[in-house]
């Protein structure tokens, strides 16, 4: 961007580009930091949010925890649900017994794609609720209630 450059219309300008190599590239799942962008467009970081917000409206990117950005494609299915509801669903998918052990917080952090802490929190809440039971620091969480799953349609 140009020194000259009017800013006004710029984050459409940017959001069409961001628009363009999410098309082109089927593999794409994540938006450019804001940070990236940013430096790349020379830009306020609120020109870049506008953009993230006008692809949001579009329906081609929704906002990630952590300041991210995610690419939407209509033709994939994302499971939205919070991440304590995803995981409890594990005890009846592997057919965990109470008593049995739970998988490690770095296990599911690997399989759900997100940091430890995240997974952390999440665990704890399974605990809260008396899904889980924990053997504290260190030890292995184990099954304290299974879950009833409610029937989606």
């Amino acid at each position: 961007m140009s020194q000259q450059a009017s800013p006004r219309g710029t984050f459409l300008e940017i959001a069409a580009a961001l628009r363009a190599q999410v098309e082109s590239d089927a593999g794409m799942r994540e938006l450019p930091s804001a940070a990236d962008l940013m430096e790349v467009y020379d830009v306020s970081r609120g020109v870049v949010l506008r953009a993230f917000r006008a692809l949001r409206a579009e329906g081609v990117a929704e906002p990630v925890l952590g300041g991210r950005w995610r690419v939407v494609r209509p033709d994939e299915q994302v499971d939205r649900r919070p991440l304590e509801e995803r995981m409890s669903d594990i005890i009846a998918d592997e057919g965990l017994e109470v008593g049995a052990a739970f998988p490690s917080a770095s296990v599911l952090a690997e399989k759900f794609g997100v940091s430890r802490p995240t997974v952390t929190k999440a665990l704890d809440r399974l605990e809260a609720t008396g899904v889980l039971a924990s053997g504290g620091q260190g030890k292995v969480r184990t099954v304290r209630a299974v879950p009833i799953r409610e029937e989606r349609s």
